[in-house]
């Protein structure tokens, strides 16, 4: 049975009987494939998937998408269907709602960025990171400055209401306000600390710090908005 030369869709043979079969396949891979939106870039698959739902499997993946590294992993009809990815494939991904392009050079999917022909680049990045309040200080453990990033902002979001501190600030090692500081204790407040384009020469967390007294509860959810860059890789 042919295949069209770039989705791989099947096509119907002239003398094929359960037409309904092959065309239901081609439609299956449009409606993954087409104007692509994932959920996230992660190796594990999520415990319970929604119909429809679909994924980047990262490098390492696991489970059922052992194996299955840079493919879009889609869940239809009660089970994970695969679709390497293409020279040239673009994503939107929600949890960083940043969009992604597939890099062949690298084997990889890469931030939308602009780049030379031997790795060199430059690009926007976003990370975001809900954080668990307690004591008198919260660090970030995985929304963190890196080494030679450019920060332009921090912005932040209280998700579940704050208890023992009567505001918060949000900041790093040394310059506990750096990103905002008398921020609200409620549910739904919200800041965008923007500073002037900062660079920093080594990877630092975001600290949330209590005032008027220690943390007992509470959520605080932050993101992280930067320049990044890449030097020649060849």
């Amino acid at each position: 049975m042919a295949n069209s030369p770039n989705l791989i869709l099947p096509y119907l043979d002239q003398n094929q009987s359960q037409k309904h079969v092959t065309h239901n396949d081609a439609l299956r891979k449009l409606d993954a494939l087409v104007n692509i939106t994932v959920l996230a870039i992660q190796a594990t698959p999520p415990g319970s998937p929604a119909d429809g739902d679909r994924y980047i499997v990262a490098t390492g993946g696991t489970g059922a998408w052992v194996g299955k590294d840079t493919n879009v992993a889609a869940y239809q009809d009660g089970a994970w269907n695969f679709y390497p990815a293409r020279v040239g494939w673009e994503v939107y991904v929600r949890a960083t709602q940043q969009m992604y392009a597939f890099d062949p050079y690298y084997n990889n999917w890469k931030p939308f960025e602009i780049s030379t022909a031997n790795g060199a680049a430059t690009y926007w990045a976003l990370e975001e990171q809900e954080i668990t309040l307690s004591g008198a200080t919260t660090s970030s453990s995985t929304a963190q400055i890196r080494n030679r990033d450019i920060v332009m902002a921090v912005s932040s979001r209280t998700t579940l209401a704050i208890t023992g501190a009567t505001s918060y600030s949000v900041g790093v090692s040394g310059n506990a306000g750096q990103f905002g500081s008398g921020l609200g204790i409620a549910l739904g407040s919200n800041n965008v600390g923007v500073i002037g384009p900062t660079a920093f020469y080594a990877d630092t967390p975001i600290l949330i710090t209590a005032a008027g007294g220690n943390f007992t509860g509470g959520k605080v959810r932050v993101a992280l908005h930067v320049l990044r860059f890449a030097g020649p890789q060849v």
